[in-house]
């Protein structure tokens, strides 16, 4: 068979991206190890991945959940898996909104804390004693 490109196979996708990315993970489960449904003929992985999508040996279907699959951070095998990760999540949620209330009553007890009144106290002595030198100062 001659050379193949996308323009070849571009009819069996509905978008050039969506045709791309399922050829690249075809080809890339290729290249470790997984068999051909065609002849190889001394091709290279990119050029098998896309003879298959042309000459349809895998569905659609097939080559989009292989993609899913390999994109997958998590699987799950039964429902319950599911549900007890959604109850953690919830849980982990509410202890965020509690660190979070916690946080700022701490902030809010830090702008009211006693070092900043003790600071303004401390500048009152200052300006009370440096009154105090000026009207001295004024009598002399």
């Amino acid at each position: 068979m001659a050379r193949i490109t996308v323009e070849d196979c571009i009819d069996k996708f509905p978008s050039r991206f969506e045709l791309v990315l399922v050829a690249s993970n075809r080809a890339r489960k290729l290249h470790s190890g997984e068999s051909a449904t065609v002849e190889i003929d001394n091709d290279k992985n990119t050029v098998i991945a896309l003879r298959e999508i042309a000459e349809e040996t895998l569905t659609k279907e097939q080559l989009k959940n292989d993609l899913i699959e390999d994109y997958q951070t998590n699987t799950f095998s039964e429902d319950e898996e599911i549900n007890e990760i959604e109850d953690n999540s919830d849980e982990s949620h509410s202890e965020t909104n509690e660190l979070e209330s916690d946080e700022i009553h701490q902030n809010n007890a830090d702008t009211n804390s006693p070092s900043e009144n003790s600071f303004t106290n401390k500048e009152q002595d200052n300006l009370e004693n440096s009154s105090d030198d000026q009207k001295s100062q004024d009598i002399q």
